[in-house]
């Protein structure tokens, strides 16, 4: 089962959370799907592990929503929220043929959660997607996506939203 729902959109006063008028329309947008085993990538060669969702997940997104690194908060199952960055899109520098939503919680887990019930809730828009020339410089924009995912996180908007009852609810699937 793949539920997408949008509420009013949260506008943040951060220069770091540029929400262009039509992506505006979309935030928070909130995703729920069973994780899936990716390509294996984000832990091994990233050194950032991330939760992907299956392909209707990603077919169910809104067709005017731009690709990139988003920001927003993470529940796997019933457990506790977390802050996140997820990339939506075609991951250029690895030349992804089918679009896909990769979510990186940042919160360390025991292990991991293939099968689990992933809810994300997308805040805000931090840059759109690119190629990179090297797999270090993809490596730094990454640490700095989730730096200033955590600095756009700690603001009073984007808090109220970590307590969405959308994370209340038990999982849908």
């Amino acid at each position: 089962m793949v539920i997408l729902q949008t509420i009013k959109c949260l506008h943040l006063n951060s220069p770091l959370s540029a929400i262009s008028k039509t992506m505006s329309k979309f935030l928070p947008l909130f995703l729920e799907g069973e994780v899936v085993k990716g390509f294996g990538r984000g832990s091994k060669d990233l050194g950032c592990p991330t939760a992907n969702y299956p392909l209707e997940v990603v077919q169910s997104l809104p067709k005017d929503l731009d690709p990139g690194v988003y920001y927003g908060w993470a529940q796997v199952d019933t457990g506790s929220v977390h802050k996140m960055v997820a990339n939506i899109g075609w991951c250029p520098f690895y030349q992804n043929k089918q679009m896909s939503v990769e979510t990186h919680i940042m919160h360390k887990f025991s292990g991991d959660f293939y099968g689990s019930n992933l809810k994300i809730c997308l805040v805000g828009y931090l840059r759109g997607e690119k190629n990179f020339s090297s797999l270090d410089d993809l490596i730094e924009a990454i640490k700095q996506d989730i730096a200033n995912a955590e600095q756009n996180l700690e603001q009073p908007q984007a808090k109220t939203l970590q307590t969405n009852n959308f994370f209340a609810n038990k999982p849908a699937i």
